[in-house]
């Protein structure tokens, strides 16, 4: 069985082989990442990828609102740094639904990705338990 989840700032991924496949697109499943959890609840989200050579690269996937309180609810972000220098951010998606899809695209090629993914208080507009991963095309097993 093969699993990938996040680790830090960089992909692991576990067992023998590459990371899979998705049969149409060439696109990666990732795995999903979460939140800390804050005073009884979390934001999660799973985690595709298109390759690394494409034109514009696509982070999309699920993102899962896993708190109870009303006014709580799932974050996901992602800055692209281009090939040629710079970064950029995608908008933010937010979903205060038990889940809703998000798609985050680029400008251009990138080398690297950051995705940041949080509990967002609608209340006080506010950010928190944040986690930050780093996708870099030499960190996927082909």
């Amino acid at each position: 069985m093969r699993r990938t989840f996040f680790a830090g700032a960089v992909l692991v991924a576990l067992a023998a082989g590459p990371v899979t496949a998705l049969p149409a697109a060439a696109d990666y499943r990732l795995g999903s990442v979460r939140t800390s959890a804050g005073h009884g609840g979390y934001a999660k989200a799973t985690v595709r990828i298109t390759s690394f050579g494409a034109e514009t690269f696509k982070v999309y996937g699920t993102l899962y609102d896993r708190d109870p309180h009303r006014d709580h609810c799932a974050y996901i972000r992602a800055r692209f740094h281009y090939t040629g220098g710079g970064t950029g951010w995608a908008q933010p998606r937010v979903t205060c639904a038990p889940s809703g899809s998000y798609r985050l695209g680029s400008d251009g090629e990138i080398t690297r990705v950051d995705i940041k993914i949080c509990l967002y208080d609608r209340r006080t507009r506010s950010l928190g338990y944040c986690r930050v991963d780093s996708i870099r095309n030499e960190d996927l097993a082909y």
